[in-house]
């Protein structure tokens, strides 16, 4: 069956977002969505909310790890990663814990721009092709499409959504045996996945960071 989920949003247990688990929910419900991934950053507390509220979604509980000059998900992990290990040793960290790690918007200056050899040694299980926080989008998609077609890895997309707006913009189409979680998981570790959307548009980026300045400055 084909599954339509966004593999790439946080909510407000990530400091830098304004998605509540009720906004995620319910704006992926109007969009058709089948479910979706919570990564949030080196955080793992929004599990058991989304989880309670999941409801006919299928919910990929995730994690968004700070590693060295990178950004690695994890889908499934049992515990916080530590952050700032090198790229070898978070993907290390998360299979230690029976989870899946996926590199996160490889060339998605000015957060990460990955050394293929270095990618190619972390022994990750996915890359992450589609993040509609990612510009010029269509070039960096490009880019890293050819980093995973190039390494033989599986493709996934999310859009990496910090605000209601732009929940759903990217996404993966996910030929799964079932909706569960588990099926999911391993429906994008062999590769039965495309991917598609869009990018953030400017007003939507100044959106997210005038309300981000109004957070700081407790307005």
């Amino acid at each position: 069956m084909k599954l339509q989920l966004d593999l790439h949003i946080h909510s407000t247990y990530s400091p830098d977002s304004f998605n509540t688990i009720d906004t995620i929910h319910n704006r992926l419900t109007e969009q058709g969505f089948n479910g979706f991934a919570l990564a949030d950053h080196d955080t793992i507390k929004g599990h058991t909310e989304a989880l309670e509220k999941a409801g006919e979604l299928t919910l990929i509980p995730a994690l968004e790890v700070s590693a060295k000059g990178v950004h690695i998900l994890a889908f499934d992990p049992t515990d916080i990663v530590p952050m700032y290990l090198s790229m070898a040793e978070t993907v290390e960290t998360i299979h230690d814990q029976g989870a899946t790690a996926i590199l996160a918007h490889p060339y998605g200056l000015p957060k990460s721009w990955v050394r293929i050899n270095e990618v190619r040694e972390a022994g990750f299980d996915a890359i992450e092709v589609a993040n509609s926080a990612q510009i010029p989008y269509d070039y960096i998609c490009g880019k890293n499409r050819e980093l995973a077609e190039e390494l033989g890895l599986p493709m996934t997309g999310g859009s990496d959504s910090h605000i209601p707006e732009t929940i759903g913009r990217s996404f993966t189409v996910v030929d799964a045996d079932s909706p569960s979680k588990d099926d999911v998981i391993k429906a994008i570790r062999l590769g039965r996945t495309s991917v598609d959307g869009t990018y953030t548009h400017i007003t939507e980026w100044l959106s997210k960071n005038f309300r981000k300045k109004r957070r700081v400055l407790g307005v």
